[in-house]
């Protein structure tokens, strides 16, 4: 048991048993927590197309059967994986991420479950692999920037059950609301317990606005909030984050989604996205004089250009697009701004102020010295639960890249630059010059087609996946969506079929 602050109170057994971070593990780590704690199982979980991971299992009784599939992986069937890959070359093989391995909190049996990568027959990384793709535009961020691009999210959705007639909760008042009027906190609370175990380096977990009650059915908003990590390693947490909060929604008799609306006039579930741009352990989005810095606005300006694009990558059916009208705390045309929950990127409030306000609160404390320019971020409000995580987050690494070479950048930054709640009728004119966001999926197919080569520069996004994205946005019948935005009875339906996305 290592006596290291850093990893002391760290909820992941292998952490505790191995006494090094998940990022150090290695085969012969893992291999010897196996044996040495009589682990009977071990699973390999790896994204699909529909964004949810898939489960192969390995009864352990050899090691060297262990040693094998630690090495080599095993085969899967890419066709049932992806669209884009054809039942005559379907064999991919599935190598596991040691610094990924955590005991399997659900298994009956002692399980250590890892997340894997795939890899084509030649033995070279799937380049249509979602996870592959935000790896390389992570590399190539670095690669031109010489800084490191990272990020977390704020992952929102519904518990679901039956309703309980007392201490009723106001409808959509359920910001931060406590027991007994918020019935699932202690959910919520168990959930983040469980994701800590795998290695989740959670921020604060709370209840959020939306709460309301339907045909004796009670329905109530939560959220997860993570830390800043580098990008790929905040997908895998937001991946691995779903799979706790449904398995274990599902053993408590709870409905979970994540879906983007549940009903007609109440709020639905974005997944905001903060973003932090590092070098040498320094936060780039401050200036020296703790103001946002050029680099920061740089970068808002690629996210302002590319930001109708990333709705392809965000937002991927059409109940999508019921979340994004005004009046919902949910984008609408391409904006940023300071503190703003109306504009489409936000740079929320940071540590900026150099004052020690727990000392002034609590006279005798010690002043511990905290970089609290590590804080700030900048957060990108637009995508929902049906995101695929490391599709979304890799082309905002790549539009943040694009705009830190952007000649332009600042200007851009500039004129999106919005102060005010556009949504108001005195700011009627602020609103008419801003671009608007893609209203259905067939216009985000559209914008994204117009801007292909600059997601797939560099070799970054895989022209046959973006190829498939475009299909299946333009394949849905956007009059029937169109419709149901006037028609709650359609639009119910609409979100029962995709309830379960992402």
């Amino acid at each position: 048991m290592t006596n290291d602050k850093h990893l002391a109170l760290n909820k992941n057994d292998l952490v505790k048993a191995l006494g090094k971070p998940q990022k150090d593990f290695t085969r012969e780590d893992i291999i010897r927590y196996i044996s040495d704690n009589d682990i009977e199982m071990v699973n390999f979980m790896y994204p699909a197309a529909d964004g949810r991971l898939k489960t192969l299992n390995f009864v352990i009784n050899d090691l060297n059967y262990l040693e094998t599939i630690l090495t080599l992986g095993e085969r899967v069937d890419g066709s049932s994986l992806f669209p884009f890959i054809s039942a005559g070359s379907s064999d991919l093989y599935v190598l596991p991420r040691f610094s990924t391995a955590f005991l399997d909190p659900f298994a009956e049996l002692p399980t250590v479950t890892m997340l894997c990568s795939y890899f084509d027959k030649d033995g070279n990384p799937l380049t249509s692999s979602p996870e592959h793709i935000l790896r390389r535009a992570c590399e190539e961020f670095t690669a031109e920037t010489g800084m490191t691009f990272q990020a977390m999210g704020e992952l929102e959705y519904y518990v679901i059950s039956a309703d309980e007639a007392t201490f009723e909760a106001t409808d959509q008042k359920g910001y931060h609301e406590s027991a007994p009027f918020a019935k699932f906190n202690e959910f919520r609370t168990k959930c983040m317990r469980y994701i800590a175990a795998t290695g989740g380096q959670i921020k604060y977990g709370h209840s959020e606005v939306g709460n309301f009650t339907l045909d004796g059915t009670i329905y109530e908003q939560n959220e997860i909030e993570f830390l800043p990590v580098d990008a790929p390693l905040a997908a895998d947490q937001l991946m691995i984050a779903k799979w706790v909060i449904r398995n274990l929604g599902y053993h408590e008799g709870y409905d979970i989604t994540f879906a983007p609306k549940i009903t007609a006039g109440k709020a639905g579930s974005g997944l905001h996205i903060h973003m932090r741009i590092v070098k040498d352990g320094q936060n780039m989005m401050l200036n020296e004089h703790h103001e946002l810095s050029e680099v920061a606005r740089r970068a808002i300006a690629g996210l302002m250009e590319l930001a109708p694009a990333i709705t392809a990558f965000g937002n991927t059916n059409p109940t999508s697009y019921f979340r994004l009208v005004p009046h919902q705390e949910a984008p609408t045309n391409v904006c940023w701004g300071d503190r703003n929950r109306s504009v489409l990127v936000r740079v929320p409030l940071g540590w900026t102020a150099q004052k020690d306000m727990c000392a002034e609160l609590n006279p005798g404390t010690a002043e511990l010295g905290l970089n609290t320019g590590l804080k700030q971020t900048v957060e990108i409000r637009s995508a929902d639960g049906s995101a695929d995580v490391y599709l979304l987050i890799a082309s905002l690494a790549v539009a943040m890249r694009y705009g830190l070479e952007h000649p332009k950048g600042l200007e851009i930054a500039r004129d999106t630059y919005v102060d005010v709640n556009i949504h108001r009728a005195e700011n009627v004119e602020v609103l008419n010059r801003l671009k608007s966001l893609p209203v259905n999926c067939a216009a985000s197919a559209d914008c994204l087609d117009a801007d292909r080569a600059i997601f797939e520069a560099k070799d970054v996004f895989a022209p046959g996946l973006i190829d498939g994205i475009i299909t299946k946005l333009r394949a849905y019948d956007q009059a029937e969506a169109d419709r149901a935005k006037n028609d709650p009875e359609l639009m119910l339906d609409l979100v029962h079929r995709y309830f379960h996305c992402g």
